[in-house]
């Protein structure tokens, strides 16, 4: 199973080529995947047209979405947040800090294009398809 980040469906959907989308590209029906409920949140509320919309839709509903947060994770998220402040690392979204920590919870690699997931992928132990 493989977690796909809002970073790469944003890319994906807007036709930019980039590794992560390959990546996307190359296991799309091929490999478990999955989406978090919050990821389909933001993905969706981009787009303009409603033709977009439903069929964005259509194919996010048809993979594995998951509900990532409730108390635990929520717990583990604040205190990942602070471990990484003692570091000097400010981590800039609580969605971030929440997705990065379901992941390493449940040991899910995150396949992603945003920076800020890197201080997770290095003093946190988060896993990712690719090498960044």
């Amino acid at each position: 199973m493989i977690f796909i980040d809002s970073s790469v469906w944003i890319d994906y959907f807007n036709g930019n080529q980039t590794p992560e989308t390959e990546k996307l590209d190359s296991i799309l029906g091929s490999s478990p995947i999955c989406i978090g409920d919050i990821v389909l949140t933001e993905v969706l509320q981009g787009f303009r047209n409603d033709k977009d919309f439903n069929a964005a839709k259509k194919l996010l509903n048809a993979l594995d979405v998951v509900n990532v947060l409730n108390t635990s994770i929520a717990i583990k998220s604040a205190s990942n947040f602070r471990a990484l402040r003692k570091k000097g690392i400010t981590a800039r979204k609580t969605i971030d800090v929440i997705i990065a920590t379901y992941c390493i919870e449940n040991s899910i690699p995150l396949l992603h294009s945003d920076k800020d997931f890197l201080p997770f992928q290095k003093h946190l132990n988060l896993l990712t398809p690719l090498t960044h």
